[in-house]
């Protein structure tokens, strides 16, 4: 059980504590379990919007993304507002992409881009709401979390130390592929409106793999984490957006 709580602790605000250092397999076989990390984060938010929906819709959209945010203690929103003041302070330099992410400051940028992911967010999440499509907020978080798995499964990690290389020496490859194709499956439960989110996100993977090789010839812990808010925001949108054009 220790890969699962190795990605509950990394993924989530959760009390973990780990009795020992957890070596480089254990690292690696924890990617299998992000998806069941996000499938509790969704159940969370599911249960909070069920148990509060008397509430006015827009105001319970605003509890629902900072419960999004405070379970996840905000770490991919760090990796997004890194990226993104990477991407732009950097000039097209790799060496000065990656020195800009490991500066803890938030630039003009990285900001900008926290304010336009959450107000996506929040407004998909309003219509979601408005929609009564409670049981959705449970598919994000879990779609979400494909982003890393396909990631560290085709790309080169480009950090020499940390967490991700060891992710990406040791992660159960043929495992990983498996789980990924399952989860793409399982989104059919949403019938069309669940493949579409999927389809979406599969794209928008492709798209951001291109760009990182592009720029920096791989991955780090910030665009994988930037990768994770991305996909979530894309999702939503195209779930609801989708919503309004095919039959739920």
């Amino acid at each position: 059980m220790t890969p699962f709580w190795i990605a509950l602790q990394f993924l989530t605000t959760f009390p973990v504590h780990l009795k020992s250092m957890p070596s480089k397999q254990q690292n690696g076989q924890s990617l299998l379990f992000y998806p069941l990390v996000g499938l509790m984060i969704g159940l969370i938010l599911f249960a909070v919007a069920l148990i509060l929906q008397a509430i006015p819709a827009i105001l319970l959209s605003s509890i629902v993304l900072v419960a999004w945010i405070w379970l996840t203690g905000g770490l991919h929103l760090d990796g997004l507002a890194d990226t993104a003041d990477a991407w732009v302070g950097g000039f097209g330099d790799a060496e000065r992409t990656l020195t800009i992410m490991k500066d803890p400051a938030c630039g003009p940028i990285g900001v900008l881009s926290l304010i336009i992911i959450c107000v996506l967010k929040w407004s998909a999440i309003y219509l979601l709401l408005q929609k009564q499509l409670y049981s959705a907020l449970i598919l994000f978080p879990i779609l979400g979390r494909l982003a890393p798995i396909y990631l560290f499964l085709t790309t080169e990690y480009v950090r020499e130390k940390g967490l991700g290389n060891s992710i990406a020496d040791f992660i159960p490859r043929t495992a990983s592929w498996a789980l990924f194709a399952a989860v793409i499956a399982a989104s059919g439960y949403f019938a069309w409106l669940g493949l579409a989110a999927s389809l979406s996100i599969l794209i928008t993977l492709l798209y951001l793999r291109r760009k990182f090789i592009q720029r920096i010839g791989g991955i780090t812990g910030d665009t994988i984490g930037a990768s994770i808010e991305i996909t979530e925001c894309i999702g939503l949108l195209t779930f609801i957006l989708g919503s309004f054009y095919i039959a739920v």
